[in-house]
């Protein structure tokens, strides 16, 4: 089993660097460096911050009034009836219950709004992209992050950065 996993990973490496020999042109991009410095993030995380900031509101009472209750019962469950101890306690399990879900209901939301966002933000970085190296004759970029060395590759970044914008 080894063997074959050895036998296939020499195998994809030299089909990569076969395909790099062929590349007469190489490129190298900084995409984070170009998603740092795109105006449209900043655009992008004040509409998610507006779209959610009801909910989060909201989750905020929410919690305030649960750590309310927690507190008055434990200031007050010790000489409380109880009845009114266990209704008090019945309340802040049931509250705890509807912030937790609402809570992981949110993050899951946001997350998922975040990576749709940083998605298309990235999509759009591809494209600029594409559009450098088709101008230029690039054969391959390559993300600046992930190449280990690179003697002659030209950097590309702030060409793809003003394409974007």
């Amino acid at each position: 089993m080894k063997k074959v996993l050895c036998a296939a990973s020499l195998g994809m490496a030299l089909a990569f660097s076969a395909s790099v020999q062929a590349a007469d042109k190489i490129a190298l991009v900084n995409v984070a460096e170009v998603f740092q410095q795109l105006p449209a993030r900043e655009a992008v995380a004040k509409q998610l911050d507006n779209e959610f900031k009801g909910r989060a509101s909201e989750l905020q009472r929410m919690e305030s009034d649960l750590q309310t209750k927690l507190q008055k019962l434990q200031r007050d469950g010790s000489t409380m009836k109880a009845s009114d101890r266990e209704k008090l306690e019945k309340e802040a399990v049931t509250k705890r219950d509807e912030f937790t879900q609402k809570a992981q209901t949110f993050e899951n939301d946001s997350r998922r709004r975040q990576v749709e966002e940083r998605n298309k933000i990235l999509g759009r970085i591809q494209d600029a992209v594409k559009v450098v190296a088709g101008k230029e004759g690039y054969d391959l970029v390559l993300d600046a992050n992930t190449a280990v060395y690179s003697a002659s590759s030209k950097d590309i970044t702030s060409e793809v950065l003003k394409q974007v914008k």
